[in-house]
């Protein structure tokens, strides 16, 4: 089959092979015919090495597909099932999962050091945190899919997967936005654009996207935007509004420079929401004297910052209803033959999500 394979941690491109397979399927694994995958900034930190990652690995996390065939003991799920791929499943068992905290749950990363591909003379790859989506199918654990209803189309279902989950979870599970607050949005890419929808969604009163990009703020404002500015702008911005600063600051770049700036622009009180992943290097830094004066609030929203599953169920029910538009996020499609393509559409800010198709 074909698949897009990443060499070397920090190589810019990847190759597109036609003798790549899969690990057979196993006890408790399905195998996922992929039919759309979503490119996320995190498959390029996977690639740059901002996110572990052994390689040689098969990029994406976000796809989408049908399930051809379960293993041995897999209950609940069959061939033909519509599913999304779930990069970060809770276990059910850990503490957190039993405090309720599943977001939370780490012990999927343990299958990242387990190949889900073989290529050429049988090399071992693995599959960008056990799933590997630029691929044309994969063989993921049961409980790394999430069912999806047969009205979603492929291409907006991958979203569900990552972005769209990550970006409005941000704003409904950790932030908690109220009616008539403030909100700015620092970052107008995928996750950006769905944290626009969803303040808007929560009913707040202004939401200032903040993006160098002038398309992406354009987008932002067809999305529920209230103003857009460039980064420049944010400071004066904030310091006029009634209480010298926003309610909530969502940060979705994963700078330490911008976690800064939204620290700077929230009020006293106020709260910054990081949802952008960093390196593990890319350090912050606040006197504990303003820490303490303000009272303002910095938070990390990891995949949605709730139980994922519920999350995606919420996005899909919103969709439905029309208040969330899944389909103005896709602003490119490739198919996987040009997968460097997206990865320099979204290198320049050009895409919000480029959706690379596998039919």
């Amino acid at each position: 089959m074909r698949a897009a394979i990443l060499h070397e941690t920090g190589q810019d491109e990847l190759e597109v092979r036609d003798d790549v397979e899969t690990v057979p399927v196993g006890p408790g694994t399905v195998r996922v015919r992929l039919r759309a995958a979503g490119l996320c900034h995190s498959d390029l930190s996977a690639m740059s090495g901002v996110l572990p990652q052994p390689a040689p690995f098969v990029p994406g996390h976000e796809g989408a597909g049908e399930i051809t065939e379960v293993g041995e003991g897999v209950t609940g799920l069959a061939p033909g099932d519509r599913v999304v791929l779930c990069w970060m499943p809770p276990c059910g068992s850990c503490p957190h999962c039993r405090h309720g905290e599943t977001h939370l749950c780490t012990a999927s990363l343990k299958r990242l050091s387990v190949p889900a591909f073989r290529f050429g003379p049988g090399t071992p790859a693995y599959g960008f945190y056990s799933t590997g989506s630029f691929a044309e199918e994969t063989v993921v654990a049961a409980d790394a899919v999430l069912r999806m209803p047969e009205d979603l189309p492929f291409e907006l279902a991958a979203l569900v997967g990552c972005g769209v989950t990550t970006g409005f979870g941000a704003v409904v599970n950790t932030a908690r936005v109220e009616t008539g607050s403030t909100v700015a949005v620092l970052g107008a890419g995928g996750v950006g654009a769905a944290a626009v929808q969803a303040a808007r969604i929560s009913g707040a009163a202004r939401i200032t996207v903040v993006d160098p990009v002038v398309s992406r703020r354009e987008r932002a404002l067809a999305l529920g935007a209230t103003d857009a500015i460039a980064p420049e702008e944010l400071k004066a911005a904030a310091k006029g509004l009634a209480l010298g600063g926003y309610d909530y600051v969502v940060e979705a770049v994963g700078r330490s420079e911008t976690v800064r700036a939204g620290y700077d622009a929230v009020r006293r009180g106020g709260a910054v929401v990081v949802v952008g992943a960093g390196a593990r290097d890319d350090r912050v830094s606040f006197s504990l004297g303003e820490l303490f004066f303000n009272e303002k609030q910095v938070l990390s929203s990891l995949y949605g910052g709730g139980d994922v599953a519920r999350t995606a169920a919420t996005v899909v029910d919103h969709w439905r209803a029309g208040r969330l538009d899944l389909a103005a996020l896709v602003t490119h499609r490739v198919p996987l033959a040009d997968v460097n393509e997206a990865i320099a559409q979204m290198r320049s800010g050009e895409a919000l999500r480029t959706v690379i198709t596998l039919d």
